[in-house]
């Protein structure tokens, strides 16, 4: 099937004449609640029906149906109203992988409290910028490791938390969640809402400086209905895994709402470090049917040896996080028979850009719009370019509630015009569109090179190198230069094989192996050799870190 004829099947399939998504079996009413109005009404109407199957690295193993996580959300909701958490309340949380997260986001979204989920990595002054920038009232945490100490230190500056609670063990001054949980009834009255009230609030990973807050509302739920029935293309009977922790907004576009819309099962294993033998050995023994995961994993599931392990149940791969190296696409595909699809979004969105369903997807290329949006490519005067011109990636919502689409910055109205200036969103992304209308990715607005009066996005050259056997990770940079204003720089940690190699020699290698892959304007002038590369607590190279490191030597 053709692309454009691919693309109206998708709208067609999932929008009304109104405009609205169809997979509803209602309009959306103005009191629309996932909690309430999805996993309620699932848990009531098929009670058995598996919701979640978790495990963890220790041996534990819990099912959860649709039933179950209703009436345990209720006993939370429950729980927390009795203290004192309402409406409006913000409630941090870093709960890893732990079941406990599913519960106390359904809990929150039933009382209308807003849940800021953080990752189990941050430090002191981490809790301390979240907690003053968000006013956050409550924190649920982990017991695991030293989350509670950090917590500690930052409530030693920041004296607004009215309560804490505690996941998986005891502390004093804490409150045990699960005991507590168990106290309290397991019929909950309905608390109305509005579909625009504020639903959750996620950092951004901060690659250029603080992170920015971003808030959606109950509409952001049914933007992910295209994440999981067109993208991880599940269905009824489906298993799916998303390794993200619950920290991330990874989690919701894998681990939440498209997934249990769709009336699928999800698998979430609790785990403290990756090792890719552990995971493959789980997608085996649990039967796996869709799994996602950053291109940085299936790298690790190549190197590993996949061919020890029966993947057969697998249906459908793909990733998001980073852009797709095509050899990681090949490699994938010749061990398993299955194409890995990529796809496109941000903190800000749900899936906007992805290789759905039956479409035949182009090694390295982010797939085509979703039927959410319009996205168009525009140069820096907010003109749209033609096709093959490098620009901003820019998205058009097609509904007027902006469903999928950030609601703005918290307490950020200068940031929140920025991104939304012109009636559309600017994601500060670079692409171009190739001429059957799939997009490829360039990189960030602040990482492109210009050198010589090229334009060089870094991903293009990554790509070339992560090629070369010598090559563990790389990170593609400019740096200034007294003639060409800046040229290309490579800062590469090299394989365990060339460790002690990284001399002149290689240097050179390196060089010739990206002329001969691109054009030759494009190759690493400057190549530098280290132990390991910048990166954000959510594992997002920080170029920005590079670059100024550069500039102060220079």
């Amino acid at each position: 099937m053709e692309m454009k004829d691919l693309y109206k099947k998708y709208i067609k399939e999932t929008f009304d004449e109104n405009g609205l998504i169809k997979d509803l079996d209602f309009d959306i009413p103005e009191n629309f609640n996932f909690a309430y109005d999805i996993i309620d009404v699932i848990g009531k109407n098929e009670p058995e029906r598996k919701a979640m199957v978790w495990v963890n690295d220790k041996g534990e193993e819990h099912t959860f149906t649709y039933k179950d996580l209703s009436v345990r959300s209720n006993q939370c909701a429950n729980m927390l109203l009795a203290h004192g958490v309402k409406k409006g309340d913000m409630v941090l949380s870093v709960l890893k992988r732990h079941y406990q997260f599913w519960i106390l986001l359904l809990a929150l979204d039933k009382i209308g409290a807003i849940l800021i989920p953080a990752t189990n990595q941050l430090m002191k002054k981490d809790y301390t910028y979240r907690f003053e920038a968000a006013d956050v009232n409550y924190v649920v945490a982990t017991a695991d490791g030293d989350v509670t100490d950090h917590i500690e230190q930052a409530l030693e500056e920041y004296k607004d938390i009215k309560e804490k609670f505690i996941v998986r063990g005891n502390r004093d001054g804490w409150t045990n969640f699960d005991a507590e949980c168990a106290k309290y009834p397991t019929e909950l009255e309905r608390i109305q809402n509005n579909v625009n009230d504020n639903m959750l609030i996620y950092f951004t990973s901060g690659t250029t400086g603080y992170p920015k807050m971003v808030v959606h509302t109950h509409y952001y739920c049914l933007g992910h209905i295209v994440t999981a029935k067109y993208w991880h293309k599940l269905h009824e009977g489906s298993l799916h895994l998303t390794i993200s922790e619950s920290g991330w907004a990874k989690c919701m576009w894998g681990k939440m709402y498209g997934q249990l819309l769709c009336a699928a099962c999800l698998f979430v294993y609790d785990f403290d470090r990756f090792h890719a033998n552990d995971i493959l050995q789980k997608i085996q023994d649990y039967k796996v049917t869709s799994f996602c995961a950053p291109p940085t994993m299936y790298r690790m599931f190549i190197k590993e040896g996949i061919s020890s392990y029966d993947l057969s149940n697998l249906e459908r791969t793909s990733i998001a996080g980073e852009a797709l190296n095509p050899e990681v696409f090949n490699r994938w595909y010749d061990l398993t028979g299955l194409k890995v699809m990529e796809g496109y979004g941000q903190t800000e969105t749900v899936l906007a850009i992805g290789n759905m369903c039956e479409m035949e997807p182009k090694p390295g290329s982010t797939g085509i719009p979703t039927p959410l949006f319009d996205i168009k490519i525009y140069d820096d005067d907010c003109n749209e370019v033609e096709n093959g011109q490098e620009g901003e990636i820019v998205i058009i919502p097609k509904t007027t509630e902006k469903i999928g689409l950030f609601k703005e910055y918290y307490k950020n109205p200068e940031a929140t015009a920025e991104a939304w200036r012109g009636g559309v969103y600017h994601t500060n992304d670079l692409a171009y569109k190739d001429n059957d209308g799939y997009f490829w990715y360039v990189g960030r607005k602040d990482d492109v090179i210009k050198s010589s009066g090229y334009r060089i996005g870094p991903f293009e050259i990554e790509s070339v190198l992560m090629e070369h056997p010598a090559v563990l990770e790389v990170a593609v940079t400019g740096v200034k230069d007294a003639i060409r204003g800046m040229v290309v720089k490579a800062t590469i940690v090299l394989t365990k094989a060339y460790r002690d190699k990284g001399d002149e020699k290689l240097v050179k290698e390196l060089q010739e192996h990206v002329k001969n892959q691109t054009a030759p304007y494009k190759y690493p002038r400057v190549i530098e050799f280290v132990d390991e590369l910048p990166k954000t607590i959510s594992g997002k190279i920080r170029r920005v870190e590079i670059r100024e490191k550069d500039n102060s030597n220079s």
